[in-house]
């Protein structure tokens, strides 16, 4: 007869608490690091921050984008970003800005012109400036702002306080992780970027609220077992589900890092960094501090215990 085949066992017993002060060192390093990182490095803004050029063509036939890449390049003009944009045919061309005025935008417009020739149809071109760059920086900060401030009200309304707290600080964790990493390697950043740091977040969050409800529900279970044992036996019972989860999600996010080509090259490694910090911090950063958290067992107690005592 056939048998269910488990990655994990369904009868786990690792004692995740016996090492979770070293995972929280780690932890601790990497966000250091990260800070110490993006403020003597920084990030290496794309032209969405930074300002500069775009330009969207098309041509009769299917573009070339690597020897269309080969040909811009040569013209000292910067990194040059190619994506397809709608079409094969129609291509959409990104330059930095230019040192100098608008008249440096407009002759390295007319460099491109004159490389690509009259075999492309020229159908938009735009420059965007500094104060749109910065517009859209203040924008990305509010977002991520907004979207931790939420997620925190969200954990806080359906658990508790310590619950948010941890959840949040597991966020900051992934997502500031996640800039040291483009920092460390010079990536471009740009909204694309932030759009994946959102989502790390999300991700995130879902595989912390799924083993916060297993400790509620184990809390009310298990009212005289030790907070430490306590948490070693939820975290042993949704190793499966997190494990599952977080290894399909990511053979998805692989497939599109190898084969998805270079345009979401940078999309990609973020979301493989996410998924595997975020599940990192789910287990050795945002679950292991509720055991300085005080957890107080009474509130966990849910409304058919509350009704028969107060009747009794």
């Amino acid at each position: 007869m056939f048998k269910p085949f488990h990655i994990v066992p369904h009868d786990t017993r690792i004692d995740f608490m016996r090492y979770h002060k070293i995972g929280l060192l780690i932890s601790v390093i990497l966000v250091v690091g990260s800070i110490f990182l993006l403020a003597t490095r920084g990030l290496n803004f794309g032209i969405d921050f930074a300002g500069g050029i775009l330009i969207e063509v098309r041509s009769e036939q299917p573009a070339d984008l690597g020897a269309l890449r080969n040909q811009l390049s040569g013209l000292g003009l910067g990194e040059v970003s190619l994506q397809e944009f709608g079409s094969p045919n129609d291509v959409l061309i990104r330059l930095p800005r230019q040192d100098g005025s608008e008249t440096a935008q407009q002759e390295a417009v007319a460099k491109v012109r004159q490389s690509l020739g009259d075999q492309w149809e020229y159908r938009r071109t735009e420059s965007v400036g500094p104060k749109v760059g910065a517009e859209l920086i203040e924008g990305a900060i509010i977002a991520f702002i907004l979207a931790m401030g939420g997620i925190m009200a969200y954990v806080w309304f359906r658990y508790e306080w310590q619950f948010a707290l941890n959840a949040v600080l597991a966020l900051f964790h992934d997502c500031i992780t996640t800039l040291g990493l483009f920092s460390l390697l010079g990536l471009q950043f740009d909204l694309t970027i932030v759009a994946a740091v959102l989502t790390i977040a999300g991700y995130s969050v879902n595989d912390t609220v799924v083993i916060y409800d297993r400790i509620r529900y184990d809390l009310r279970r298990y009212k005289s077992m030790p907070l430490r044992e306590l948490i070693n036996t939820s975290l042993n019972t949704t190793l499966s589900r997190t494990t599952v989860t977080s290894g399909l999600t990511l053979l998805s996010v692989l497939a599109l890092f190898f084969f998805g080509g270079g345009v979401i090259h940078g999309f990609a490694l973020a979301l493989i960094w996410g998924i595997a910090i975020g599940t990192y911090s789910t287990i050795c950063v945002a679950t292991p501090l509720l055991l300085y958290m005080n957890l107080r067992r009474n509130k966990s107690k849910n409304k058919e215990e509350a009704a028969a005592e107060t009747a009794g």
